[in-house]
């Protein structure tokens, strides 16, 4: 690049923007162009933060859209990692305008994956021969009509320097007629002679065909030459190795969704702080009893299964785009609260005498399914008391009232770990 950075052209999402991190003086140092799509921007709607990027990074910023062909690849491709559930339609033209510009600036998607857990790239780099027949095509019909006037200019030039098609045969008819008078006139030769030069007559040809097979030998790999095969393998190796330091294009974002479909991609990312970003370490969630992965921490039932068997699982993404999951080896599952078997549903009194669901009323108002009426009555609960005022002078907190969020303040599901510790 011109100015020596490391970073040709960098897209924003929304978060690094609204954070502020990285600033706008080190983006600007980093790379030279900074792009991203006018939906983020419409994100913004903080006063404050607005008015900072209206006035100190728009001007440096470019807003362009992805194509459609972009954003469908991108979400085919979210689609088959699981994370297109979780991924807004900001983040998808956002994850759709690094896969274009990638391919604008490397001549295609020779250095990406079509699908997530693809062994190697796409393909090769482009040749330099693909890039001059490119560079021919971008420039139109006039540079193929200057190289034939070039080259018919040459033929002329050789015209006008003096030889001509009749003084060649002349010569040739020369040459033909001077050969000939030599073996008429020379002297005989005997039976050894004749052998001799046959054999000689033999020895050229053979010498030109072991030239040739030396030559058609190069490209295979032998006992003999496998050390430098080994040697030139290794040194474009090490070329890749630094042409891998300076990024056509790479993104800046803090959701994960989006971080793990780039890395995957084999898109670069970089951090908050500027640096490229290889190895991904988050969390998900999988159901013990179907074995079905979700990103969406937010369930409490399996979506395949509809049982509250999820788990919280940690997971990784390399530069690979591998995507592994780290189970514990001798993991133990918890058995606490299934003592007693869920009580028969009763009817309870008006007055509240009578109280169904077991002794202290344990089992009543059970949440077991996702579709059950007390779930749903829950979630709308939950929902109504986290829009309460707080400066409500009715409103007491939970230490005072001893309510507490269950679950990280999620409703409880099935009878709990407590019961087990109950007396008769």
């Amino acid at each position: 690049m011109s100015d020596g950075k490391p970073v040709h052209t960098i897209v924003l999402d929304a978060g690094p923007i609204i954070k502020n991190e990285p600033s706008i003086s080190s983006l600007l140092a980093e790379a030279e162009y900074l792009v991203t799509t006018p939906a983020v921007i419409s994100e913004i709607r903080d006063a404050t933060t607005r008015s900072r990027v209206e006035t100190m990074l728009l001007p440096f910023l470019t807003l362009r859209n992805p194509k459609p062909a972009s954003c469908e690849i991108v979400a085919n491709f979210a689609k088959k990692t699981g994370d297109l559930a979780v991924l807004s339609r900001p983040d998808l033209e956002i994850l759709a305008l690094a896969y274009e510009l990638e391919c604008e600036r490397n001549g295609g998607n020779w250095r990406l994956r079509s699908v997530p857990g693809q062994k190697g790239t796409n393909g090769p780099p482009p040749s330099k021969q693909d890039d001059t027949i490119l560079q021919r095509e971008e420039q139109g019909p006039d540079a193929c009509t200057q190289e034939t006037s070039i080259s018919a200019q040459s033929s002329f030039e050789t015209a006008d320097s003096g030889l001509s098609l009749d003084s060649v045969g002349q010569d040739l008819a020369d040459l033909q007629l001077t050969v000939t008078s030599d073996s008429a006139t020379g002297p005989t030769c005997s039976a050894p002679d004749s052998q001799n030069g046959v054999s000689d007559a033999q020895e050229g040809p053979v010498s030109e065909e072991s030239s040739s097979e030396d030559s058609d030998s190069g490209g295979w790999i032998t006992p003999s030459n496998i050390k430098k095969h080994q040697e030139k393998d290794s040194r474009s190796f090490v070329k890749q190795a630094s042409e891998a330091q300076s990024m056509q294009v790479a993104t800046v974002s803090t959701d994960f969704a989006l971080q793990n479909v780039l890395l995957q991609m084999n898109l670069n990312l970089l951090s908050t702080n500027l640096h490229r970003v290889k190895h991904l370490n988050t969390y998900i969630l999988r159901c013990y009893a179907c074995f079905f992965t979700t990103k969406q921490m937010e369930k409490q039932f399996c979506p395949r299964c509809g049982k509250p068997t999820l788990t919280r699982v940690a997971c990784s993404t390399n530069q690979n785009g591998e995507f592994k999951l780290h189970l514990k080896k001798n993991f133990q599952w918890n058995n606490r609260g299934n003592r007693y078997s869920v009580p028969k549903p009763v009817s309870g009194s008006a007055n509240g005498r009578i109280k169904g669901g077991g002794k202290d009323g344990w089992g009543q108002d059970l949440i077991l399914a996702e579709d059950q009426k007390e779930y749903v009555r829950a979630i709308g609960d939950q929902k109504r008391q986290k829009q309460r005022d707080l400066m409500d002078e009715d409103y007491l907190p939970g230490i005072l009232t001893g309510e507490r969020g269950q679950s990280g303040g999620k409703p409880k599901v099935g009878a709990g770990r407590n019961v087990n510790s109950r007396k008769r």
